[in-house]
């Protein structure tokens, strides 16, 4: 089917320049893309309802002759009103179009077609308002609907998959090698693309759902291994020596074990290892992430080579400035930190010490990866957050320096399948473990009838010497939600925390302005932090004991996860209380979940079935090709998907050339799809 890739989507009948620059804003610029383009649901017309059965608003297919002439109105407003008659054995039914022009050469007095539609009872009868329709014989039974854009209506595009699947050639390379298919019991490709967008039973159609979305699992598994085996460069950067029980020496605390073993597998990557190591560290909130990066850097910078640490925001950069800053003051390490807010003479400065090799360690937030950011020996690329960053930012940071280490943290817990996909080019290392002495935090689901109670109970916690956070959900950072911020936290001011001082922060405010707030928060002189989720990474006050969450529904539990986090880091007990008007039964019991547990893997996997993978990654910024049919959530065919992509890269001997290269063609397609040019 290659060769379809290469056909205009023009070129097909019916489709002119105008109809294919609304394909091209779906994404469809050739046939094969057409074929590829699968519907999003089905109507079901096999069934057929006899008038008198129906009922008020449902949604049925009746088997109805037209029994008077087609005529057309203009209403007062303007717009074309279409009405005819229609009848079965049990009753007769009012249809109605508007705006239709075309419908009276459609539809012909006393022909039976098939109407699917939802029925309206009315005083004087049935009706049905713009139904689908098609002559007997014609339906298939399940009938195919398609995303569509203004302009391009389901027919027309359900007309040009015809024409596409018709063009198709007798005999097709199939993606899958027959050996695969035979063994995971998945039907043909042919089958399965004539059956996922015109199906005759139910039963096709899912034979076809789960051979495509397999294949196209395979396909992503496959390219993702293709770039970590790609990544793995040879690098002369080895470690000499391994520093790991001389930084121990400099620690106030002991590590963890998880810690401990985390550091030995990217000190044995750095030292044993010709490639370059990928490393991911994953870990749950207060795992201890950092210190792990840290004991890296120490090994880099102590071994003559400088060391990166990207962090996602300048309140975190300059989190990690302070705290590596204090653990190595007497290190003779130079440390220097690197923000978009500095001044151009400030940035100036930082940047001349980075390239001539001064700066040891810098810590920044994208500014590091700016074309002005030059070094002169980079050995190890950390970036904090990963679910901040995507493919393309990560690679610019490591062409910094030649074939520099990668390490890579993230505190979001990804389902262990689903991160064997997202970081499929790098190795993990799990920390499953909490530092001694790390509080459980109690969570608690209130509505806003109680939330003066709550209120109460942050005063307490404050008359004790301990500290708030509140979070308010924002849309988006408009004015108007900000405003709302602001205005929210003035009337905290007025109200309830009077006698208290309350601090405002969100993402639109300048970067000093944010610093100022949030070192007023860390010293004490502000109780209460009114914020934006700008908190919900990293910031430490161990002296925070409370975190209420307005509007809790807004938010996924991976991210409530997260800005729980942010208390529960010092040695009093913590809560974290959720506030939520919203009465769904499926809302509260999402919302109840994180009153449960205080596992972040469990509540990911809980996350992932019920919000999908959106969650953990933003807008798309795990750098992954875009799917068209598989879905995360999926743990079967991902569990089956992998055991195809182990089987595949194990049994290379088994398969022909052809069936090599005609999986390679599809890897290289999904992941250049859309310009990203991933796979060169």
């Amino acid at each position: 089917m290659g060769s379809l890739y290469a056909v205009n989507i023009e070129t097909l009948n019916g489709i002119g320049k105008k109809r294919a620059e609304l394909f091209n804003k779906m994404g469809i610029f050739s046939v094969g893309d057409l074929i590829e383009f699968y519907p999003r649901r089905y109507e079901n017309w096999s069934v057929i309802t006899p008038l008198e059965e129906t009922e008020d608003n449902q949604t049925v297919c009746i088997q109805a002759t037209v029994s008077s002439h087609i005529s057309s109105v203009r209403t007062k407003g303007g717009r074309l009103l279409t009405k005819f008659s229609a009848f079965d054995d049990t009753g007769a039914v009012e249809i109605i179009y508007f705006n239709n022009k075309y419908i009276d050469t459609m539809l012909s007095y006393g022909a039976t077609y098939l109407f699917y539609g939802k029925i309206n009872r009315t005083m004087t009868g049935c009706q049905m308002i713009s139904p689908m329709f098609s002559k007997i014989g014609n339906s298939n039974g399940m009938h195919p609907i398609y995303k569509q854009t203004n302009g391009l209506q389901n027919r027309v595009i359900e007309n040009a998959v015809k024409t596409a699947i018709s063009m198709l050639p007798q005999v097709i390379n199939d993606p899958l090698p027959e050996i695969i298919r035979k063994k995971f019991s998945l039907c043909d490709y042919e089958f399965a693309i004539k059956n996922i967008h015109f199906p005759k039973t139910e039963d096709d159609l899912q034979m076809a759902r789960k051979r495509l979305i397999c294949q196209e699992l395979l396909i992503l598994m496959l390219g993702m291994n293709n770039l970590k085996n790609r990544d793995k460069k040879e690098t002369s950067l080895k470690l000499k020596k391994d520093y790991t029980e001389e930084f121990y020496s400099l620690l106030p605390y002991t590590l963890t074990n998880a810690q401990k073993k985390a550091i030995k597998a990217c000190v044995d990557d750095m030292t044993l290892n010709s490639c370059s190591m990928n490393r991911l560290v994953q870990g749950d909130v207060g795992s201890g992430k950092t210190a792990v990066a840290a004991a890296v850097c120490y090994n880099a910078v102590k071994n003559g080579w400088q060391a990166a640490f990207m962090a996602p925001t300048e309140i975190l950069a300059e989190q990690h400035y302070q705290s590596l800053s204090k653990l190595f003051k007497d290190e003779n390490i130079t440390i220097d930190l690197l923000t978009g807010s500095q001044t151009p003479s400030q940035k100036k400065k930082v940047r001349e010490g980075i390239a001539s090799g001064e700066t040891d360690l810098i810590i920044g937030t994208h500014a590091l990866i700016t074309d002005k950011t030059e070094f002169k020996n980079l050995g190890i690329a950390i970036t904090d957050e990963q679910h901040r960053f995507g493919v393309a930012q990560r690679a610019k940071l490591l062409s910094k320096g030649k074939n520099p280490h990668l390490l890579v943290m993230s505190a979001t817990p990804i389902p262990r399948t689903l991160g064997l996909i997202i970081y499929g080019d790098l190795d993990i290392s799990i920390i499953d473990e909490l530092p001694p002495g790390r509080q459980k935090v109690d969570t608690l689901l209130i509505n806003g009838q109680i939330r003066r109670r709550a209120c109460n109970f942050i005063k307490e916690q404050i008359k004790n010497g301990n500290q708030a956070y509140i979070v308010c959900p924002l849309v988006s950072e408009s004015e108007a939600d900000l405003a709302a911020a602001e205005e929210y936290a003035a009337e905290l001011m007025l109200k309830e925390f009077s006698d208290i001082g309350v601090g405002v922060l969100h993402g639109k405010m300048k970067a000093s302005e944010k610093d100022a707030v949030m070192k007023k928060f860390e010293k004490g002189e502000l109780s209460v932090l009114v914020s934006t989720t700008v908190i919900e990474v990293g910031v430490n006050v161990p002296n925070a004991t409370v975190m209420m969450i307005e509007n809790a529904e807004m938010f996924g539990l991976s991210q409530l996860h997260q800005l729980r986090g942010r208390v529960g880091r010092g040695k009093n007990k913590s809560y974290c209380i959720l506030v939520s008007d919203n009465g769904n039964p499926d809302t509260v019991n999402r919302l109840k979940t994180l009153c449960k547990t205080n596992n972040g893997f469990e509540i990911a996997d809980a996350d992932l079935l019920q919000r999908g993978p959106g969650d953990f990654f933003g807008e798309r910024q795990h750098g992954l090709p875009q799917l068209t049919i598989a879905d995360f959530a999926d743990k079967i065919n991902l569990e089956i998907s992998k055991e195809m992509c182990n089987y595949f890269i194990e049994n290379q001997d088994e398969f022909s050339e052809k069936e090599i290269n005609t999986l390679n063609a599809c890897v290289k397609r999904l992941f250049n799809k859309g310009g990203n040019n991933i796979m060169n």
